[in-house]
């Protein structure tokens, strides 16, 4: 990577591709609203029943679906088992993927069968560190949903069983692979935005679901659910369905919305401007409205400190989460640097590049004698700050994947799966995985001390 991103070297490249994408040619826009279309191109694959890669679902809940459903979309894989605590998941995975499947509530049986290649861990946050070692270990490729740990303490052990098991790990932040990430990687590196200065994120919801209050199914008791595996190491309480089916909403099992969204947003961070992460968190917010049981807050601020790297200036990142929006929801990820801004989603990139104003207008003029105001204009056209680069080429382009694009979550999966096939690297190994959650949960460090803390990004621990 470039050590200096720098805006003459975006001014210079003419095309821009890499092995996964290519890419329409890379225009800088002389008017606003110049737009352009971004290309994926998948192999022509097919694989014989020997050749395809078994899959098994540990943690067949809302993510788990989704996550199997775009594993699926990939040529050469097939689902032959399926784990969850709530028989009532079972039954549902046997709707969608077969009669034939194998399904357990003990997910140590899934990793014994020995028709299984690959699992896909979609648990509660608290079991990930312990099903994805276990699974390593079985000799199982995983891919684990983010946040890789609910602890950062307890990422060291699944990075060093990936690397003794020599295994494919993958940490399932689904839109890490995408055309837009992997736009915005390319556009940062040119010197689109010059050198960084901000990150703002923000995740606005308005709904009921949106806050994780999600729907307890009318059969749901102690004995169509086992409680207690579910508990695993988290404090024993007595039987409570909201705690199983909106965990999120409590810290003995989830990370609240640090581990849920912020870390999706330091992956992709991260990703884009070759970084380890922050060095410093200072978290604020609270429970506003969903005063439904939970004790994690609904409102949350955290504000982010980057030092200084060969391949970023220091910069400060703002991550924004509101589970009561009155304004309906929305949500935005931009990169604002000294001579552009860079608004990233999965399917679509736009840099948008100003003006800088460096020479006084009226407004500032107002004190002066006309004398001395001409004075100061002869001093400014002297100093040619007008014809400055920055002045130049200035507008707006919007990089926009196609209509028949098949998206990020399937592509983190074909990335995954490739590295199987090839005895390659994904994208989102646990080390990229143990930073990208690190940074997310020192808002939750934060929070619940009342104070900054500071975080050590290269050996990944809290200073």
């Amino acid at each position: 990577m470039k050590k200096n991103p720098s805006r003459r070297s975006f001014l210079k490249k003419a095309t821009l591709g890499s092995a996964a994408m290519t890419s329409a040619p890379f225009l800088i826009s002389a008017a606003e609203g110049e737009r352009v279309l971004m290309q994926r191109e998948y192999p022509n694959e097919t694989y014989s029943a020997n050749d395809q890669i078994n899959l098994g679902l540990i943690g067949s809940g809302i993510q788990g679906i989704y996550d199997t459903r775009s594993a699926l979309t990939v040529p050469g894989v097939k689902l032959v088992a399926a784990c969850d605590l709530y028989s009532g998941r079972l039954d549902r995975a046997k709707e969608l993927w077969g009669e034939d499947i194998f399904v357990t509530r003990d997910y140590r049986k899934l990793l014994n069968r020995k028709d299984v290649d690959a699992v896909i861990v979609a648990t509660p946050d608290h079991w990930h560190k312990k099903i994805a070692v276990d699974a390593l270990k079985a000799g199982k490729h995983v891919y684990c949903e983010k946040p890789m740990v609910q602890k950062w303490q307890d990422g060291q052990e699944i990075i060093s069983t990936q690397k003794s098991t020599g295994k494919i790990c993958q940490i399932g932040s689904q839109g890490m692979s995408s055309l837009g990430n992997e736009k915005a990687k390319q556009l940062y590196e040119d010197g689109a935005i010059g050198e960084i200065v901000m990150l703002d994120f923000y995740n606005d919801r308005y709904s009921a679901e949106g806050a994780w209050q999600y729907p307890i199914p009318p059969d749901a008791n102690p004995d169509t659910v086992d409680f207690d595996a579910f508990l695993g190491n988290a404090p024993k309480v007595s039987y409570e369905p909201k705690r199983f089916f909106r965990w999120r909403n409590y810290k003995d099992y989830g990370t609240g919305v640090a581990g849920d969204l912020f870390v999706h947003a330091f992956s992709t961070l991260n990703h884009v401007i070759g970084s380890h992460g922050p060095n410093r968190a200072l978290a604020t917010g609270g429970l506003r409205y969903w005063n439904d049981g939970r004790d994690v807050p609904d409102v949350s601020i955290t504000l982010y400190d980057y030092p200084k790297t060969d391949t970023h200036a220091a910069f400060n990142a703002a991550f924004r989460i509101n589970f009561i929006a009155g304004s309906g929801g929305g949500g935005g990820f931009k990169l604002i640097g000294t001579e552009g801004e860079m608004e990233v989603g999965q399917n679509s990139v736009t840099v948008r590049r100003s003006k800088l104003g460096m020479v006084p207008g009226g407004y500032s003029m107002v004190a002066y004698t006309e004398a001395t105001q001409e004075k100061i204009r002869q001093g400014y056209a002297a100093q040619n700050l007008e014809k400055r680069d920055s002045a130049l080429n200035t507008g707006s382009t919007t990089w926009e994947a196609p209509r028949n694009y098949k998206g990020g979550h399937h592509d983190h999966f074909y990335n995954f799966f490739t590295a199987i096939r090839e005895k390659g690297k994904v994208i989102q190994d646990p080390t990229f995985g143990l930073r990208a959650a690190g940074a997310a949960l020192l808002a939750n460090e934060s929070y619940y001390k009342r104070q900054p803390v500071d975080w050590d990004p290269v050996a990944m621990k809290l200073m």
